[in-house]
């Protein structure tokens, strides 16, 4: 398990602390646009507010690294800000973009959190220069650790100037996840693991499978969130509380949960659950 030490600061963390989900701010920075990743319940979209909603992969508009600093720059002295994360809408680690803002943000406001989300295909390239920058927490979506699932939930997956299909790239994807969260762990970064549980495609076993490994490989909780039916996915039914819950319980037994997450847009600024739109479009904090 990641050190007593390198946890610090995750009391703070509403996405990792159920303590701290309705009382400390994280603002989610858009500066990543483009994938590398084919997830069949994905729907990437910019702009337009009331068709696109509250979910993950949308966001207002995209932010330039400049543009980012200052919008941080504008909540930077509410007391309850204590994370800044890139979650999209796009993969942050293969946009430089991401690293320039955590570049800015880390120079400039040292004492907030850095946080970024990613599928983890780049993660074990990049691990060390997040760690430079100070990046604390990094969260993984990891769906399943058997391939044959995965072939159902990926279209594609793009790495080493290659697209790569079918059975051969779920292969190549989990081999790079399951890396990259090793390396990360090891490093001293906490990490938190995504799982989407879709009917019908992954089962309670087979996401207590992928808390088995991750804990094994040093990862610190895991979340299990519902699917949203979208994109190639979008006739799948989502799945019930109680199905939901049963995954969580069952997970729980291998390693920590949590289970709050509001499957928030890839631009939400404040306390997560708390926000009723782009509150800070209009010069105010989210309540």
């Amino acid at each position: 398990m990641t050190g007593a030490a390198s946890q610090a600061g995750l009391s703070r963390h509403p996405c990792y602390s159920h303590a701290a989900h309705s009382r400390c701010w994280r603002i989610h920075l858009p500066v990543a646009s483009e994938c590398n990743l084919g997830c069949n319940y994905c729907e990437r979209a910019v702009g337009g507010l009331s068709s696109h909603g509250h979910r993950p992969g949308v966001a207002d508009r995209l932010l330039t690294p400049q543009q980012a600093l200052a919008e941080v720059a504008r909540h930077a002295g509410d007391p309850d800000l204590a994370v800044v994360g890139i979650a999209g809408p796009g993969e942050p680690l293969c946009q430089p973009a991401t690293f320039e803002t955590f570049r800015l943000v880390g120079a400039a406001y040292p004492k907030l959190m850095l946080c970024v989300s990613t599928n983890g295909l780049l993660l074990a390239d990049h691990a060390e220069r997040l760690r430079d920058l100070g990046v604390k927490t990094v969260t993984v979506t990891l769906n399943t650790v058997d391939p044959t699932i995965g072939e159902k939930i990926y279209a594609y997956v793009r790495y080493g100037g290659k697209v790569l299909t079918g059975l051969e790239g779920a292969e190549l994807l989990l081999a790079r996840q399951l890396l990259g969260i090793e390396k990360a762990a090891r490093l001293g970064l906490v990490l938190k693991i995504n799982s989407v549980l879709i009917p019908g495609v992954t089962r309670a076993e087979d996401l207590a499978e992928v808390a088995r490994t991750a804990q094994r490989l040093g990862a610190y909780i895991q979340n299990i969130t519902p699917l949203i039916p979208l994109g190639r996915f979008r006739c799948l039914v989502a799945p019930s509380s109680e199905a939901l819950g049963e995954a969580r319980s069952r997970c729980e037994s291998i390693m920590r949960q949590f289970r709050l997450c509001r499957q928030c847009r890839a631009d939400s600024v404040g306390p997560p659950g708390r926000e009723p739109g782009r509150a800070h479009r209009e010069g105010n904090r989210a309540v």
